[in-house]
Parts: C-alpha cells; structure tokens; sequence
C-alpha cells in the first residue's frame, strides 16, 4: 500500500479547529484561561512523510500552571544521520527500543485534546504530526495553532534581538530552562519564551486567543493599530461605516454578523491595497443593526448610492444608468438617454454603462431595419440618405423610400413587441446571421454579433424580471431564519418598504402587521424601477426566488410574458459562456 503524500503548509494554514467544539477553546478565550500543549519534535531531518520523527516532548500549561508533561523517544525506523547525533546526542542504539511513531499517537492526540498546540517554527512539528497520522490512519485533530516564532517577529524588534531563534529568545527572556536540541528541553524552554511573549502582547492589546493568532500573522502596522476600531460591534446582520476624521464616510459594507466582517479588515486574510489605504483614513466604524440580510443588502445599497464612499467600487451612481427607447415621431429610432418620461413606452433597460446599450442597439440594429440616424425626420420634405442606405441596411426613410405605415410594420413594431413581450424576432434574425457569418468563416464577425445577441437578451430578461416585480403594489413574504423564527419583508413597486424579524415562538403575522403598519410609504412611478435602482429590486428578487421563501399576500399577481424573454435564458447562457472561452462561433 502506498502510503498517502502529505505537503507541508504555511503559517497561514495552521489555525483550525472549530471554536467552542468538542472541547477546543473559543477564540474569545483570555490568553490567561487558555490551556496550550507546548510541543517539540526531534526528527532525522529529512522531509514530513509519516516518518522520520526521533523524539516528542510536549507540556501543557494553563495560567503559567504546569498541567502534565509528555516526553517519549520514537523509533524512526531509519539510520539516523551522523550529524543528528552531534546536535541532539540521539544514537541509533537510543532508538531501537523505543516504540514506532504509530504506537505514540494515540497518546500525542489525547494530550493535545482541548488545548492551543504551541511550537517554536509550527509549520515544521505540525507537518511531521499530520504526515504521520495520514500514513498511519489517525484523524489529525486540527487543534488551534500559536507560533512562538511568528509572535516573536511581530512583538521583538531586531534592535532587542538579532534573530529568532529559540535559543536567542530563551537568552533574551533570561528563561530558567534553556534549549539543548532535545524534545523535552526545548518544549520547556518554549514555554517560558511563550509566557514572556503573552507579557508583551498585552503592550499590544492583544489579550484573546483569537487576538493572538491574528497578531502573529502578517498583518500590517496599520491594522494592528486600528483593530481597536472592531471593538463594541453588534454580532447582527447590518450595515458597517468606516468613517475619517471629519466623518465622512469612506467605506460601505454588509454582513451577517458585523463585529465578525469588521475584524476581518485587520487580520492578514485582508490584503487589498485600496483597503490598507482606507483603514489608515479611517477613525471609527459605525453600524447599523438591521432586521435581516435582505434589509442590510438594501441599505448598503442606499448608503453608496447616497454619499458615493472612495473606496467603495460598485454600487455607486446608480443615476447614471442609461436607456434605450423608440422616440415618438413618424419614423421613430432608437435614442440613448438617462430617463424615461410618462410618454415613453417602448425602451429597454436599464443599462449600467453607455457601452452596454450601444453594444444592445447595435444587436436591435442587426435585427431590424431600424434607422440609426439621429435628425428628425419630416414627412414632407426629403432629406440625403446616408450610407446604410446604399448598403442595403436602411430602408431610407430620409428619402421617403418607404411610408411611414410600412416602416412601423417592419421596424417598429417588431422592436416593441420584442422589448415588451416576445423577443422572438430579434434571436431569430441574429441568430440567422451568425449562422451566416459562420458558415462563410467569418468567426471573428460572427462573435461581434454574438454578443450584441447576449447584450439583447440579457438586458430583455432583466428588464421584463424587474417588470414582474415593480408592478405590485404591496407585496408580503417570509424566509426561515437560521435560529427558527422568520425574517419578514414588505415589498411596494420594488422597493423595500419594512422588514423585521419574528423570533422563535411569536406569530409571525402579527409582526408583519406591525412591519406593514410602519412600512413605508411608495408611490406607483413609470417604468421598470420606478421606485428604487435596479440593483435592489434585483437583491429583492434574488431574495423572493429562494426555495425557502414564502408569498404571504400580494395585491395584485406577478407575473412575466407567457413567452417572454426568459424562455431564451438557455440560449443567454451558452452564448456568454462561449463568449468567456472565446471560441469560434459555429452554427451549432
């Protein structure tokens, strides 16, 4: 049997273990109630893979109080090189009566049950204990994990010690045993320079577990001076403001549980340059406790949209949005503008950025005869065509080539019926020339017009969604939450209205009485969002389309075309794929 490999990690893989579970201590845990197994290893020297380990020494402690002591030789099974034995004086004769490593590890892991493991350079140790249960079928516990080299980097200066090593602490920390490369010793010796390390974190402020290990990873000077800014943070679903000086606000989130996410900003998970630059701008985090996520997402929304924070990069301007619609004149075409007015019905939208729509009127364009010049044109007097005309692309109404009635059947009414209900006309006809293009080769055209298709249809879905929705008038809905009551909404023409939180074991529809009761007012506006951007009637709509949720009650039905553009989502989703893998467009 081929024993299974093992690949050492990093420092930054250590840390496990579920807090709380089974014993392991939460990383809310004081430093001072904290139960650490101190623990080194003596090996042969080769690489981690399930052998190799000479000797194991390893003390548990708690409140600087000796709790137990384990020390054991291990026969390697190999020679032991000879300048091993000149560093650890470990001799092979030591060796031959000593028990296998398989044989020792029941005892290690009982040992480690419950505590921090705590080791001098920790990758290395951990490496060689998880090989060796993974060669020899033990389960590797995943225990919580300090580094007294790492905490010494960050707490030590080069000016008070040339290097790290444990030797060199041990000295600096005048500690009473000192290392001696044997397993035992140096666990001990490790154990004192860990408890003058715990005495200078408190200079730090780091007097937790948690604390502890986030400390001894690469955080910045920045975070470790600002983490203060986490402290006091509500654990519920919100919104969370860094704030400057003069109390602008820089940076906008959401989360879950906000004391968890704003921590998250000062430990080395976080390593977004624009992020490092906010967090040095920043003097306090403010939170707004929300009912549920669905309400957080919302705000979040709202708070960019309104105060536009520098570092935040989405969600901004949504005023910027632009449309695309069928002017109204006798021979009408499509305009770009920034918004619709009550005599405005037939647009397609809302798109995030200029590109977008020309990329989506380009497709239109392809599919009907629609013009694309932009003067307004008179029924009674002609004016020069343009080149399109010559090229066949344009049926020239400038030039009264064709009536006013003809060109409604053939360019207008199609595009309305394809923007308002069916887009049947539009897939097909781009679809026909792409399977043109195709079949002449033409691969690289043939991909232009493939992604004016997905601008089409996916600018159609997402309007006719936001349609469905914004319609209602009041609509109520309910999800499980996770501790068992229910999180409650109140939905008018899109916007979120009221949200709240029925708890484990009160009617839920007495709260939503009270939400509906308080909810706020939301007038009936025109178009798809009339009453709020589109990007939160879509975090609403991805709320409302979850297997868990549940319709309470709607004033009216919602509802999306029989044959509307949904029925193309297959098609919208093998295009963009296609168009991610830049492959050549076929007609298949």
């Amino acid at each position: 049997m081929v024993p299974p490999q093992y690949v050492q990690g990093t420092l930054d893989g250590l840390p496990g273990g579920v807090p709380g579970a089974d014993g392991w201590p939460d990383e809310a845990t004081s430093l001072r109630r904290t139960t650490f197994v101190v623990l080194d290893l003596e090996t042969t020297g080769g690489a981690p893979d399930g052998g190799g380990i000479t000797e194991i020494g390893a003390v548990k402690v708690c409140g600087g109080e000796e709790l137990g002591v384990l020390g054991t030789l291990v026969n390697p099974g190999e020679p032991i090189p000879p300048f091993i034995t000149v560093l650890t004086g470990i001799t092979q004769a030591m060796l031959l009566p000593a028990p296998p490593i398989e044989e020792v590890l029941p005892s290690v892991l009982e040992f480690l049950r419950g505590a921090v493991l705590v080791a001098h350079n920790a990758p290395y140790d951990v490496g060689f204990l998880k090989a060796a249960c993974a060669r020899h079928g033990y389960t590797w516990p995943n225990p919580r994990v300090l580094d007294t080299a790492a905490l010494a980097r960050r707490v030590l200066t080069r000016d008070e010690v040339p290097n790290r090593k444990l030797g060199t602490l041990a000295a600096y920390f005048r500690t009473p045993h000192q290392p001696t490369h044997r397993a035992l010793a140096d666990a001990r010796a490790t154990v004192d320079v860990l408890h003058g390390l715990i005495a200078r974190l408190g200079g730090h402020r780091v007097e937790t577990l948690g604390d502890a290990i986030e400390f001894a990873r690469a955080v910045t000077p920045t975070q470790r001076r600002k983490r203060h800014l986490a402290d006091g943070l509500p654990k519920v679903p919100g919104v969370y403001i860094f704030r400057a000086a003069d109390d602008r606000p820089l940076y906008v989130g959401t989360s879950g549980d906000i004391a968890a996410r704003v921590r998250s900003y000062f430990t080395a998970s976080e390593k977004r340059a624009r992020i490092s630059e906010m967090l040095a701008a920043a003097e306090r985090v403010e939170a707004v406790e929300c009912a549920h996520p669905l309400e957080a997402e919302v705000r979040e929304l709202r708070l960019i949209a309104a105060h536009a924070p520098p570092y935040n990069r989405r969600s901004k301007y949504p005023e910027r949005a632009v449309w695309l619609k069928l002017t109204s004149e006798p021979y009408p075409r499509l305009s770009l503008v920034r918004s619709l007015g009550p005599e405005d019905e037939a647009y397609l939208g809302p798109f995030s950025s200029r590109r977008s729509a020309e990329l989506a009127a380009a497709g239109v364009h392809d599919a009907v005869p629609l013009r694309q010049c932009t003067p307004r044109l008179s029924v009674r007097t002609t004016s020069p065509a343009c080149a399109l005309a010559e090229l066949d692309r344009c049926p020239a109404p400038c030039e009264h080539r064709i009536s006013t009635g003809e060109y409604a059947a053939r360019a207008v009414e199609p595009v309305r019926s394809a923007l308002a209900d069916d887009p049947q006309v539009l897939v097909e006809a781009l679809l026909s020339r792409i399977g043109v293009l195709a079949d002449a080769r033409r691969y690289e055209e043939a991909a232009v017009v493939r992604s004016r298709l997905v601008a089409v249809l996916r600018a159609t879905v997402r309007m006719q969604r936001l349609v469905g929705l914004t319609r209602i008038g009041e609509l109520a809905a309910a999800r499980r939450a996770a501790d068992g009551g229910w999180e409650i909404a109140v939905i008018r023409h899109g916007r979120l209205a009221g949200a709240g939180t029925a708890a484990p074991g009160v009617p839920p529809r007495r709260v939503l009485e009270l939400v509906r009761a308080t909810a706020e007012t939301v007038s009936p506006g025109h178009g798809p969002v009339p009453s709020a951007s589109a990007e939160e009637s879509e975090r609403i709509l991805s709320w409302l389309e979850r297997p868990d949720t549940r319709l309470v009650e709607t004033s009216t039905g919602w509802a999306s075309p029989a044959r509307g553009a949904a029925r193309f989502r297959d098609l919208l989703a093998r295009a963009e794929a296609a168009s991610t893998r830049q492959v050549p467009t076929e007609r298949t």
